[in-house]
């Protein structure tokens, strides 16, 4: 038990033990404590859960997530692409990016969003990301809105390995983010060949479509705390509307606005499994998958009482909760 659990156990045994002494001016010299009492609940009670979770041995530990900020989220959004690669145009991706920054900022996270980058330019915000200070942070996310195969993604002309976008975060090379979550998320099917149209919306969508993209072959980064994210697996399609953009985020994003700050990360991302999962057009369905190489369960809970604000608030707590010393006239 922490010193902040063991403070409140002691602040109510003193509390109980001076109540029958406690003259009626004493408790006239503390307006209030109702008042005081109601809005220290939720603290109050954060804290009695923790003592529970903290109870068994087999708990998994949570990720530190109250560091200063939350932490950088980028966007690379790719809805168009040079001639050369003779990939098509990606329709609705602008809903997705929208939809993910509204999302990430509800969380904390200070969103950076890029439109159809080079393959340079790409790589060098990545880079600047990467050698960017991150000791405040709890953690980082980065987010592929593109076409791609075999291990890479698109940017505007060419392709990029994610081998070595991963890299590039791993403790060797980016202290500041060691032991800490590195979220990575692919929206990212092959490009060529396989898009097919399928079933057309109802009247009210009568300027959308919905083309269905092949999967794309993907790799895995060494290295602890990553968790890869994929809106398809190997085997399965993707589905994509060209007005509201891909089903993928539109799950992941609508998941997040219900639970992204009360529930596990991973388990959120297994319930966007099953959503999307029970989607079927065609008779085909589309399975996204993540793997974790995260070692502590990672929470988005709100930042908005942090441990310093909570000491602050105790000390306020306890001195409003004990009667106060009356001082007899000489």
């Amino acid at each position: 038990i922490n010193s902040f659990q063991k403070s409140v156990r002691f602040l109510f045994c003193h509390r109980s033990s001076e109540t029958q002494s406690t003259t009626m001016e004493n408790r006239e010299d503390s307006p209030g404590n109702g008042s005081l009492l109601f809005f220290f609940i939720p603290l109050l009670l954060s804290s009695i859960s923790s003592i529970f979770l903290d109870s068994g041995s087999d708990q998994p530990e949570m990720y530190k997530m109250d560091h200063k900020r939350r932490g950088l989220a980028l966007i690379f959004n790719q809805q168009n692409f040079s001639h050369e690669l003779d990939m098509k145009t990606r329709f609705g991706t602008a809903a997705d990016k929208a939809n993910l920054t509204e999302r990430f900022k509800e969380l904390g996270f200070k969103v950076k969003g890029y439109d159809n980058l080079k393959k340079k330019d790409m790589l060098h915000k990545i880079r600047k990301a990467a050698k960017a200070n991150h000791a405040d942070a709890d953690c980082f996310a980065c987010v592929f809105l593109s076409h791609g195969e075999n291990g890479h993604v698109y940017a505007f002309d060419d392709k990029i390995d994610i081998k070595e976008v991963t890299s590039l975060f791993r403790g060797d090379k980016c202290r500041s983010l060691v032991g800490k979550p590195k979220i990575f998320i692919f929206q990212a099917c092959r490009g060529k060949d396989r898009e097919i149209g399928v079933t057309p919306m109802t009247a009210d969508d009568s300027d959308t479509e919905v083309v269905e993209d092949a999967a794309m072959i993907y790799t895995l980064p060494a290295g602890a705390d990553f968790l890869m994210c994929y809106s398809v697996a190997e085997g399965f399609v993707s589905f994509r509307n060209t007005k509201d953009g891909t089903y993928y985020i539109q799950k992941l994003c609508m998941t997040l606005q219900e639970h992204g700050l009360t529930l596990e990360f991973t388990e959120l991302l297994t319930l966007v499994n099953m959503k999307l999962s029970e989607l079927c057009l065609q008779g085909k369905k589309q399975m996204p998958c993540f793997s974790s190489m995260l070692t502590k369960s990672l929470y988005f809970k709100t930042k908005e009482v942090n441990s310093q604000t909570q000491s602050n608030m105790l000390k306020i707590f306890t001195s409003c909760m004990l009667p106060k010393k009356r001082i007899n006239s000489q």
